[in-house]
């Protein structure tokens, strides 16, 4: 892996503010009781795809960007007003395009090269970057302002490569070379915990499973680490590791499974909500083939091309019909 940055899809990022080390009184970071920012979201998500229906006429276009740079952005996160933000890595400027198709730019409180990788929406309506070597959190409201805030642990090695959003409204930074855990709280405080493993581009992303554990995908790591809801960290055995970038992500399947994002590996893996770990076997693999995926509205789970010349999918089966929105929400309708 000569770019180590280039890993993971899943990044958690949190909007700045005019002052850096501490949350302006103005900006609501609590949930709430009512949740109506991120109703509203999932709302926008209902009515942008139809469950279950394949559409047979793709069109593919291009449109003009405002600013464009070597490495500019990595990552992006649908804001609640449909605006789609792009996740600064180095550049200047943030970037943003509305439900029109308006491309604009906004200015960034903190910028440097390989800054932030992958960002996440929390139901208050903030959208967190999350800190790939950045010295600092940087998040944009859903008004539209830009903040900074102190964090507890950083690193100019990629100390973290993806984050996840708890049931509780905590966003978890996924380990990359990061020697211990952190996260930041509804009420805007970073935190860091104790990890079981730690070692240099273990995890690569992170996926939420049903029963409230994160699961952090390995890219180099050779065993499985999670959290749980009540923050227990543990490891588990992984049927296949490797130490050159095994997988780049991964997908939440509708039976529970999590499949893992074949990157450098030669075969696919699992773990289902049962906690079995197995692998399968791929039709294509590559060096650095994939990097991400997508779940489909039919329950397909479409890999995201990195260096390969072809696209690969993996289609589950299930006695139960799919549910798009247990896929669409990162709180399983748990509120």
């Amino acid at each position: 892996m000569a770019n180590t940055y280039n890993k993971s899809p899943n990044w958690v990022s949190e909007a700045q503010d005019v002052a850096w080390g501490t949350l302006p009184t103005a900006d609501n970071s609590s949930i709430g009781t009512d949740l109506v920012a991120w109703k509203n979201f999932q709302d926008l998500l209902q009515k942008s795809v139809t469950p279950g229906k394949l559409f047979s006429t793709n069109i593919t276009s291009t449109y003009s960007l405002v600013y464009t740079t070597t490495t500019a952005y990595h990552g992006g996160v649908l804001a609640p007003n449909g605006d789609i933000h792009f996740v600064p890595r180095s550049a200047t400027v943030g970037q943003k395009i509305s439900v029109t198709g308006v491309v604009s730019t906004y200015a960034l409180i903190y910028t440097t090269s390989n800054a932030y990788i992958g960002g996440v929406l929390t139901p208050n309506g903030d959208i967190h970057f999350i800190p790939l070597t950045a010295d600092r959190g940087q998040k944009i409201s859903a008004a539209g302002v830009v903040s900074t805030y102190s964090l507890v642990y950083t690193t100019s090695t990629g100390g973290y490569g993806g984050g996840v959003l708890a049931p509780n409204g905590e966003i978890h930074f996924v380990p990359s070379s990061a020697p211990v855990g952190q996260k930041i709280t509804t009420a805007g405080v970073a935190t860091t915990y104790s990890l079981a493993y730690t070692t240099g581009l273990a995890y690569s992303g992170g996926v939420l499973a049903p029963n409230g554990d994160i699961h952090f995908i390995p890219l180099g790591a050779s065993v499985g680490q999670k959290i749980s809801a009540a923050g227990v960290v543990s490891t588990y055995v992984l049927a296949y590791t490797t130490s050159t970038g095994g997988y780049g992500g991964g997908v939440l399947a509708p039976n529970g499974d999590i499949h893992f994002v074949p990157f450098n590996a030669n075969i696919g893996q699992k773990i289902s909500a049962s906690g079995i770990v197995s692998t399968y076997s791929l039709a294509y693999t590559t060096t650095t083939a994939y990097v991400g995926g997508t779940l489909d509205t039919n329950g397909d789970i479409h890999m995201i091309p990195y260096s390969t010349d072809r696209g690969q999918k993996i289609s589950t089966l299930s006695a139960q019909p799919f549910d798009a929105s247990i896929a669409r929400s990162p709180f399983f309708n748990k509120y």
